[in-house]
Protein backbone atom coordinates (compact mmCIF):
# COMPACT_ATOMS: atom_id res chain seq x y z
CA UNK A 1 0.00 0.00 0.00
CA UNK A 2 1.13 3.54 -0.77
CA UNK A 3 2.29 6.10 1.38
CA UNK A 4 -1.11 8.74 1.25
CA UNK A 5 -0.29 10.93 3.59
CA UNK A 6 2.80 11.53 1.24
CA UNK A 7 0.70 11.00 -2.06
CA UNK A 8 -1.38 13.53 -0.90
CA UNK A 9 0.91 16.56 -0.32
CA UNK A 10 2.61 15.65 -3.69
CA UNK A 11 -0.15 15.33 -5.69
CA UNK A 12 -1.76 18.63 -4.35
CA UNK A 13 2.08 20.46 -4.96
CA UNK A 14 1.30 19.18 -8.40
CA UNK A 15 -2.16 20.88 -8.79
CA UNK A 16 -0.97 23.94 -8.13
CA UNK A 17 2.20 23.99 -9.99
CA UNK A 18 -0.09 23.33 -13.10
CA UNK A 19 -2.24 26.19 -11.80
CA UNK A 20 0.42 29.12 -11.31
CA UNK A 21 2.04 28.06 -14.89
CA UNK A 22 -1.26 27.98 -16.42
CA UNK A 23 -2.39 31.32 -14.35
CA UNK A 24 -5.84 30.14 -13.82
CA UNK A 25 -7.95 30.76 -10.79
CA UNK A 26 -9.46 27.79 -10.31
CA UNK A 27 -10.51 24.25 -11.28
CA UNK A 28 -13.46 22.79 -13.08
CA UNK A 29 -14.22 18.81 -13.14
CA UNK A 30 -17.16 16.56 -13.80
CA UNK A 31 -18.86 15.21 -10.78
CA UNK A 32 -20.27 12.10 -11.58
CA UNK A 33 -20.87 10.47 -8.10
CA UNK A 34 -18.34 7.87 -8.89
CA UNK A 35 -14.87 6.57 -7.60
CA UNK A 36 -12.53 8.57 -9.51
CA UNK A 37 -13.91 11.96 -9.81
CA UNK A 38 -14.64 11.64 -5.91
CA UNK A 39 -10.71 11.33 -5.82
CA UNK A 40 -9.96 13.74 -8.36
CA UNK A 41 -12.28 16.48 -6.39
CA UNK A 42 -11.22 15.93 -2.71
CA UNK A 43 -7.27 16.34 -4.43
CA UNK A 44 -8.49 19.60 -6.15
CA UNK A 45 -9.88 20.85 -3.54
CA UNK A 46 -7.35 20.52 -1.24
CA UNK A 47 -5.05 22.14 -3.73
CA UNK A 48 -7.22 25.30 -4.43
CA UNK A 49 -9.92 26.34 -2.45
CA UNK A 50 -11.78 28.02 -6.45
CA UNK A 51 -12.73 23.91 -7.19
CA UNK A 52 -15.93 24.05 -9.00
CA UNK A 53 -17.87 20.35 -9.75
CA UNK A 54 -19.86 20.10 -12.35
CA UNK A 55 -23.14 17.16 -11.95
CA UNK A 56 -24.07 16.43 -15.71
CA UNK A 57 -26.81 14.45 -16.13
CA UNK A 58 -27.18 13.23 -19.60
CA UNK A 59 -30.24 10.81 -20.30
CA UNK A 60 -29.99 7.45 -18.02
CA UNK A 61 -32.44 7.55 -15.29
CA UNK A 62 -29.84 6.39 -12.76
CA UNK A 63 -27.98 10.12 -13.65
CA UNK A 64 -30.78 12.32 -12.17
CA UNK A 65 -31.07 9.74 -9.00
CA UNK A 66 -28.08 7.19 -7.60
CA UNK A 67 -25.44 9.59 -9.65
CA UNK A 68 -26.12 13.10 -8.72
CA UNK A 69 -27.10 11.81 -4.99
CA UNK A 70 -23.77 10.29 -4.86
CA UNK A 71 -21.69 13.64 -6.66
CA UNK A 72 -23.52 15.96 -3.88
CA UNK A 73 -22.65 13.67 -1.06
CA UNK A 74 -18.92 13.64 -2.21
CA UNK A 75 -19.40 17.81 -2.60
CA UNK A 76 -20.36 17.85 0.84
CA UNK A 77 -18.22 15.58 2.38
CA UNK A 78 -15.33 17.89 1.27
CA UNK A 79 -16.41 21.02 0.66
CA UNK A 80 -16.59 21.64 -2.78
CA UNK A 81 -18.53 23.88 -5.10
CA UNK A 82 -21.39 22.47 -7.24
CA UNK A 83 -23.54 23.06 -9.75
CA UNK A 84 -25.52 20.97 -12.32
CA UNK A 85 -26.18 21.30 -16.07
CA UNK A 86 -28.47 19.01 -17.40
CA UNK A 87 -27.50 17.55 -21.33
CA UNK A 88 -30.24 15.44 -21.89
CA UNK A 89 -32.01 17.55 -24.53
CA UNK A 90 -28.84 18.87 -25.66
CA UNK A 91 -28.16 15.50 -26.61
CA UNK A 92 -31.76 14.43 -27.90
CA UNK A 93 -31.59 17.30 -30.20
CA UNK A 94 -28.19 16.44 -31.21
CA UNK A 95 -29.63 12.89 -31.94
CA UNK A 96 -32.57 13.72 -33.50
CA UNK A 97 -30.45 15.99 -36.33
CA UNK A 98 -28.42 13.37 -36.72
CA UNK A 99 -30.89 10.71 -37.59
CA UNK A 100 -32.00 12.94 -40.68
CA UNK A 101 -28.51 12.11 -42.58
CA UNK A 102 -27.54 8.87 -40.50
CA UNK A 103 -28.13 5.81 -38.59
CA UNK A 104 -26.25 6.28 -35.06
CA UNK A 105 -25.52 3.25 -33.97
CA UNK A 106 -25.31 2.02 -29.93
CA UNK A 107 -21.92 2.63 -29.39
CA UNK A 108 -21.78 6.32 -31.15
CA UNK A 109 -24.71 7.57 -29.18
CA UNK A 110 -23.06 6.41 -25.77
CA UNK A 111 -20.18 8.21 -26.43
CA UNK A 112 -22.12 12.03 -27.34
CA UNK A 113 -22.78 12.33 -23.52
CA UNK A 114 -19.10 12.22 -22.64
CA UNK A 115 -18.32 14.76 -25.27
CA UNK A 116 -20.92 16.83 -23.96
CA UNK A 117 -19.81 16.66 -20.78
CA UNK A 118 -16.22 17.33 -22.48
CA UNK A 119 -18.19 20.75 -24.36
CA UNK A 120 -19.35 21.78 -21.00
CA UNK A 121 -16.78 21.70 -18.87
CA UNK A 122 -14.36 24.11 -20.89
CA UNK A 123 -16.64 26.08 -21.48
CA UNK A 124 -17.62 26.72 -17.62
CA UNK A 125 -13.70 26.72 -17.25
CA UNK A 126 -12.90 29.24 -20.24
CA UNK A 127 -15.60 31.30 -18.66
CA UNK A 128 -14.21 31.30 -15.21
CA UNK A 129 -10.53 31.57 -16.44
CA UNK A 130 -10.13 27.64 -14.71
CA UNK A 131 -8.30 24.88 -16.15
CA UNK A 132 -10.02 21.36 -16.32
CA UNK A 133 -9.16 18.37 -14.21
CA UNK A 134 -9.83 14.78 -16.11
CA UNK A 135 -10.86 12.06 -13.65
CA UNK A 136 -9.28 8.91 -15.56
CA UNK A 137 -7.89 6.08 -13.86
CA UNK A 138 -4.18 4.26 -15.47
CA UNK A 139 -7.01 0.85 -15.50
CA UNK A 140 -9.03 2.54 -17.87
CA UNK A 141 -6.58 3.78 -19.75
CA UNK A 142 -4.67 0.76 -20.34
CA UNK A 143 -8.14 -1.07 -21.52
CA UNK A 144 -8.94 2.19 -23.37
CA UNK A 145 -11.88 2.45 -21.54
CA UNK A 146 -12.52 5.78 -22.08
CA UNK A 147 -13.81 8.10 -24.61
CA UNK A 148 -11.92 9.64 -27.04
CA UNK A 149 -12.37 13.83 -26.79
CA UNK A 150 -14.66 12.99 -23.95
CA UNK A 151 -13.74 11.66 -20.61
CA UNK A 152 -10.16 11.46 -22.22
CA UNK A 153 -9.76 15.35 -22.85
CA UNK A 154 -8.86 17.15 -20.03
CA UNK A 155 -5.63 20.23 -18.61
CA UNK A 156 -4.11 18.06 -15.85
CA UNK A 157 -5.27 14.92 -14.30
CA UNK A 158 -3.76 14.11 -10.65
CA UNK A 159 -5.20 10.36 -10.38
CA UNK A 160 -3.82 9.24 -13.83
CA UNK A 161 -0.99 6.63 -12.52
CA UNK A 162 -3.32 5.07 -10.01
CA UNK A 163 -5.04 2.16 -10.83
CA UNK A 164 -8.75 1.39 -9.37
CA UNK A 165 -7.49 -0.62 -6.40
CA UNK A 166 -4.82 2.72 -5.21
CA UNK A 167 -7.70 4.70 -6.00
CA UNK A 168 -10.07 3.15 -3.57
CA UNK A 169 -6.96 2.48 -1.22
CA UNK A 170 -6.62 6.62 -1.39
CA UNK A 171 -10.49 7.41 -1.18
CA UNK A 172 -10.64 5.27 2.27
CA UNK A 173 -7.54 7.36 3.66
CA UNK A 174 -9.78 10.47 2.88
CA UNK A 175 -12.90 8.96 4.67
CA UNK A 176 -14.71 9.46 1.47
CA UNK A 177 -18.57 8.52 1.78
CA UNK A 178 -18.63 4.56 2.07
CA UNK A 179 -21.61 4.20 -0.68
CA UNK A 180 -18.59 5.75 -3.07
CA UNK A 181 -16.32 3.09 -2.54
CA UNK A 182 -18.80 0.50 -2.40
CA UNK A 183 -20.83 0.76 -5.83
CA UNK A 184 -20.08 -1.02 -8.89
CA UNK A 185 -17.84 1.36 -10.97
CA UNK A 186 -20.04 2.13 -14.14
CA UNK A 187 -19.73 5.08 -16.92
CA UNK A 188 -23.68 5.39 -15.86
CA UNK A 189 -23.85 6.18 -19.76
CA UNK A 190 -27.33 4.13 -19.57
CA UNK A 191 -29.27 2.10 -17.01
CA UNK A 192 -27.96 -1.36 -15.65
CA UNK A 193 -24.14 -0.32 -17.50
CA UNK A 194 -21.70 -1.49 -15.05
CA UNK A 195 -17.37 -1.13 -16.38
CA UNK A 196 -16.82 -4.96 -15.75
CA UNK A 197 -19.70 -6.17 -17.50
CA UNK A 198 -18.47 -4.34 -20.76
CA UNK A 199 -14.96 -5.52 -20.65
CA UNK A 200 -15.54 -8.62 -19.36
CA UNK A 201 -13.39 -8.91 -16.66
CA UNK A 202 -12.78 -7.27 -12.96
CA UNK A 203 -10.56 -4.27 -11.91
CA UNK A 204 -9.60 -6.60 -9.55
CA UNK A 205 -7.89 -8.83 -12.16
CA UNK A 206 -6.46 -6.00 -14.29
CA UNK A 207 -5.21 -4.08 -11.02
CA UNK A 208 -3.19 -7.84 -10.30
CA UNK A 209 -2.23 -7.70 -13.54
CA UNK A 210 -0.51 -4.43 -13.81
CA UNK A 211 0.91 -4.30 -10.31
CA UNK A 212 1.73 -7.49 -9.68
CA UNK A 213 2.00 -9.51 -13.87
CA UNK A 214 -0.14 -11.62 -12.74
CA UNK A 215 -2.74 -12.86 -14.96
CA UNK A 216 -4.00 -16.41 -16.49
CA UNK A 217 -3.03 -16.79 -19.92
CA UNK A 218 -7.15 -15.75 -20.91
CA UNK A 219 -7.47 -12.95 -18.79
CA UNK A 220 -3.58 -11.53 -20.23
CA UNK A 221 -5.06 -12.02 -23.97
CA UNK A 222 -8.22 -10.06 -23.51
CA UNK A 223 -6.21 -7.34 -21.32
CA UNK A 224 -3.67 -6.97 -24.01
CA UNK A 225 -6.19 -7.01 -26.69
CA UNK A 226 -8.26 -3.97 -24.96
CA UNK A 227 -4.61 -2.20 -25.00
CA UNK A 228 -3.61 -3.10 -28.45
CA UNK A 229 -6.90 -1.82 -29.82
CA UNK A 230 -7.23 1.20 -28.08
CA UNK A 231 -3.73 2.45 -28.63
CA UNK A 232 -4.77 5.36 -30.75
CA UNK A 233 -6.80 6.98 -27.65
CA UNK A 234 -3.21 7.52 -26.00
CA UNK A 235 -1.70 8.83 -29.14
CA UNK A 236 -1.53 11.86 -30.67
CA UNK A 237 -3.05 12.15 -33.62
CA UNK A 238 -1.37 11.59 -36.46
CA UNK A 239 0.17 14.83 -38.37
CA UNK A 240 1.39 15.09 -42.01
Amino acid sequence: MKDYEEELRTRVNFIRKILKNSKAEGIIYGNSGGKDSALVGALCKNACVNTLGVVMPCGPKRNYEEDTRDALSVAECFGIDTITVDLTCVKNGLMDSLKESINITATAAANISPRLRMTTLYAVAASQNSIVAGTGNRSEAYMGYFTKWGDGAYDLNPIADLTVTEIYEFLRYLNAPEQIITKAPSAGLFDGQTDEDEMGITYDRIDDYLLNGNATAEDKALIEKYHKRSQHKRSNPAVY
